[in-house]
């Protein structure tokens, strides 16, 4: 490996400010072109002209309760083909994202992956000519942020919802 480049594992915790997502877990996907960041609806409407999506985010797999509701424009829609040979029409946005220290712009598609093991795949052009991967290594660029809670779970009605 080249020491200029900078390591991703298998797997990674990354984040979207600008969505409000400040951890998801990702798949690192050298087999996909471009990122696919879960949305549990999508709702395009206008903005001042332009295109604009709405769309909801469980950022924790297996919890529903946490919701992250974001806006963005769209940029495009493309057919994507999954690893399975299915296509599916989905919008396309471009936003920033967290990998460690570093941040970026990255072009994400929408679609559901509720049923997925990762919210959130990272492909060949999210993951840039600066990093390689390592097949065998995990959470390279760091781990998982505990949060804090302000009342113990037991007494937590339900978990907040969060609008970008």
């Amino acid at each position: 490996m080249s020491a200029d480049k900078r390591v991703l594992g298998w797997r990674e915790w990354l984040g979207f400010p600008d969505l409000g997502i400040t951890q998801i877990k990702a798949k690192v996907d050298t087999g996909a072109r471009t990122s696919c960041l879960h949305a549990f609806f999508v709702k395009p409407f206008q903005r001042d002209g332009a295109e604009w999506i709405r769309f909801g985010i469980h950022p924790l797999q297996g919890d529903t309760n946490e919701e992250v509701h974001c806006e963005a424009p769209v940029k495009d829609q493309r057919i994507v083909r999954d690893s399975g040979g299915h296509e599916e029409l989905r919008y396309v946005v471009e936003t920033t994202v967290s990998i460690g220290d570093n941040q970026y712009p990255v072009e994400v598609t929408l679609t559901d992956r509720d049923t997925m093991k990762f919210r959130v795949l990272l492909g060949r052009s999210g993951i840039g000519e600066e990093y390689v991967v390592d097949p065998g290594r995990s959470y390279v660029q760091g781990k998982r942020k505990k949060k804090r809670r302000a009342t113990p779970p037991s007494t937590q009605a339900s978990a907040p919802r969060l609008d970008c």
